[in-house]
């Protein structure tokens, strides 16, 4: 299991659909991927979970991803939240 804490950036300016767009994104790979900050945790893979979850420019999250392609699942979903 691999995770590490990002702050994320306004994602709506480089993505037109950003919540639709980072669920396809997580969906591409077989590892478990969850966002937590406080005591809220949604699944990256569920359009319901991250659409509450409600990501703003500034938010402090940690990403965990467990399964075999975790490394890349993590660094993905940080260039996705971080607009690198």
């Amino acid at each position: 299991m691999k995770k590490r804490e990002i702050v994320v950036e306004d994602i709506s300016q480089k993505h037109s659909s950003p919540v639709p767009e980072l669920v396809d994104t997580a969906c591409k790979f077989k590892s478990r991927i969850l966002i937590s900050r406080d005591n809220m945790q949604a699944n990256v893979k569920s359009m319901m979970g991250m659409a509450v979850f409600n990501l703003t420019k500034g938010m402090e999250v940690e990403i965990t991803a467990e399964g075999g392609d975790e490394e890349a699942a993590i660094d993905t979903i940080e260039k996705f939240l971080t607009c690198k």
